[in-house]
């Protein structure tokens, strides 16, 4: 051990006595037992939350002898069972859900382990203990059997105590004034290491990301997404770290379940757990036809309608999946949203929910060295200091020093300053912290959701446009702006001259997406053929290519009289370069790639061509033209030729997009032509 973690142990076990564990230890009995790590991390709190070796060692054998004789392994339910006859009375370790028997008015117990059905529990547990109602809880027990002749029905099992796994209080004073003893980097790595990472192991980044998904423990209602490779540990913390969050594997639930249920008049999983977390977001399916509507409401307010009644609750929502393809890949053909199932995947206005997207490839795949051996906070206290956070706001904190740029609306907004008030919750919990500390942590915030608007952008089109987030300095005026790393620098239509014959359009694709398109016209010496490549099966675009060689072979010479048809062949190639489907609107930009090649002379630089042209040489107007000139922008266009028709659409146009491009407008497919080839 270098000399780093020595001195942060010792100051960890010197400013919070009692409260921290040694994560390895954790390691060692979690292969032996099947349970949650802070119901493990309760009982070496109770007996090895010290740094002394040998109280280490007894304290563990005393854990692994509790866990021996208490914790109910399935296979062994009988005999824990016949324990309990034998010896009329012994303690267990198992997951106790409870229910109401409305026929019997009695709340009634099912063991997870142990196999025990309609275990009669008394109802001041359950009034203190409302979780045993909505997916229950780890509990220590103390079991009675008692068989009575006269009640042969009765179940003879009794439950003598039941005492949830869970810290039950918290000195908060004890944490904030313990923190100013760390610096911020300590602090982190205390944080990552008290839910099993090793922070010496991680890049700055991951470092980060993992921070991030502790964010729904202790901001209320706050919407988080991570999609990323599998094997990274992305559902890991909802479901071992904290016994305030409630992980839904296969995400299939009903609104009953989830929200309100009108027989019993209960709420449901949003009133009782910190966070729902949601394993797997491709199969998220709900039985009921509004639960996708209801979970909308729920998320942009943190509240919901239910019959008559209107119902709060502060659970924050986490949607976890895998992506299977490569980021570039899907950035091509879809969006980063796509592995949500088919009923959420283009609805924009149930992502303009989500205040941040960890983007899940930037985590290393977990290997033994990403776990710690070092000394954390015990679990189950971490948690607890999680759940007291809830209570606090720092989303007010980058006012002093920055304000927020014109870009973001106001989802946006909030989105940013919930990001940055439950980063601040957990590293800065006391409340000390300067200008640079703000800005790291605004940074943060903004590319995160500026991650979901780009994606935002590419499903719902010109209405989040806006998507260029900045924050300004009060002190100086200076505007920051921020951007994501994997929208990249690459753009799709390189700056400098290309070659004669090669020329960039962007329409409508048979998805109904719009996308960007690049024709590449070769013409060598021949008889006057015509080929076409790259069309795939869109007998529309085949037509398309047809009918602008028809218009070149009738009008070459109105172009120009070197043009030579016959002792040339011309090789077409469409590419699709944002992989949308094919389109069918390219009978002007075939036109003028066919006169470029053949004269021999390149279209202008960064230069996309819109419009369409009939058989006769009508020229049509762009279609959502506003979406159109977005879609040019992000390629990188700087150029664009537009037909006179579209001139009437430009108010439809922010005037901050218009302003990007050099527009020229074009009346007829010669006129188009000469423009292209930048020939007055």
């Amino acid at each position: 051990m270098d000399r780093d973690n020595r001195d942060l142990n010792k100051k960890l076990n010197q400013y919070f006595p009692g409260r921290v564990v040694r994560k390895d230890l954790t390691q060692k009995i979690k292969e032996g037992a099947n349970v949650p790590i802070y119901v493990l991390e309760y009982l070496l709190g109770m007996y090895c939350a010290t740094d002394d070796e040998d109280s280490i060692n007894e304290g563990v054998n005393r854990v692994k002898a509790i866990l021996a004789e208490n914790y109910v392994r399935p296979d062994e339910a009988e005999k824990i069972k016949s324990k309990i006859r034998e010896l009329g009375q012994y303690t267990v370790i198992d997951k106790l859900t409870v229910r109401l028997n409305e026929k019997r008015d009695v709340y009634e117990a099912e063991f997870s382990n142990l196999g025990l059905k309609g275990v009669e529990v008394e109802a001041n547990y359950v009034k203190e203990f409302e979780k045993l109602l909505a997916g229950g809880i780890w509990c220590i027990l103390k079991i009675q059997y008692y068989y009575d002749e006269e009640l042969r029905n009765a179940n003879p099992f009794i439950i003598n105590s039941l005492k949830p796994i869970q810290i039950p209080n918290l000195d908060m004073d004890e944490i904030l004034s313990g923190r100013k003893y760390f610096t911020k980097d300590e602090w982190i790595d205390i944080l990552l290491r008290s839910v099993g990472m090793e922070p010496t192991q991680l890049e700055e980044k991951v470092k980060w990301h993992l921070l991030a998904r502790m964010i729904p423990l202790v901001e209320n209602n706050y919407n988080l997404c991570e999609l990323g490779p599998r094997g990274t540990g992305k559902s890991h913390i909802y479901k071992e770290i904290s016994p305030n969050s409630i992980l839904i594997s296969g995400g299939q639930t009903t609104v009953a379940n989830l929200f309100y249920n009108m027989n019993t008049r209960k709420i449901g999983l949003v009133g009782l757990w910190d966070v729902v977390a949601f394993d797997e977001v491709a199969g998220i399916t709900f039985k009921d036809k509004d639960g996708i509507q209801i979970m909308k409401d729920y998320m942009a307010s943190g509240s919901f309608a239910r019959g008559k009644e209107l119902k709060n609750a502060s659970a924050s929502m986490v949607f976890v999946g895998n992506i299977n393809q490569s980021v570039d890949v899907l950035l091509k053909t879809s969006h980063l949203f796509e592995p949500f199932p088919e009923a959420m995947a283009y609805d924009s206005a149930f992502f303009d929910r989500m205040h941040y997207y960890i983007p899940g490839w930037e985590i290393p795949k977990y290997r033994p060295e990403f776990f710690t051996n070092e000394y954390g906070f015990i679990t189950d206290y971490i948690a607890e200091f999680f759940r007291e956070m809830r209570k606090r706001s720092y989303g007010d904190s980058i006012d002093k020093y920055f304000r927020l740029g014109n870009n973001l609306n106001q989802r946006d907004v909030i989105a940013v300053r919930k990001t940055v008030s439950g980063l601040i919750k957990l590293i800065y919990p006391h409340g000390e912290f300067n200008k640079e500390d703000i800005e790291e942590i605004l940074r943060y915030a903004l590319v995160g959701r500026r991650r979901v608007k780009e994606q935002l952008k590419k499903i719902g089109g010109m209405e989040f446009y806006d998507v260029h987030f900045s924050y300004i300095d009060n002190e100086t005026f200076e505007e920051e702006f921020v951007s994501v790393p994997e929208q990249g620098g690459d753009k799709l239509i390189p700056e400098g001259m290309g070659k004669p014959g090669h020329i960039y359009t962007v329409a409508h694709g048979d998805s109904g997406m719009i996308g960007v398109y690049k024709i590449e016209t070769e013409v060598v010496s021949g008889t006057g053929k015509f080929e076409r490549t790259g069309l795939g099966t869109s007998r529309e675009a085949r037509e398309n290519l047809n009918t602008a060689f028809n218009y070149f072979k009738a009008n070459k010479k109105n172009i120009s009289g070197a043009i030579s048809l016959n002792n040339n062949d011309f090789l077409m190639h469409v590419q699709d370069l944002q992989g949308i489907g094919m389109t069918s609107q390219l009978t002007l930009a075939a036109f003028i790639a066919l006169c470029s090649g053949a004269l021999k002379k390149p279209v202008l630089s960064q230069l996309v061509v819109l419009g369409s042209m009939s058989i006769g040489g009508t020229i049509n107007k762009v279609e959502e033209l506003a979406s159109t000139l977005q879609v040019c922008f992000d390629a990188g266009a700087k150029k664009v030729l537009l037909p006179m028709a579209s001139a009437a659409d430009i108010n439809t146009v922010p005037p901050e997009l218009f302003s990007k491009f050099q527009i020229s407008f074009y009346q007829s497919p010669e006129d188009a032509v000469y423009k292209a080839l930048g020939v007055e």
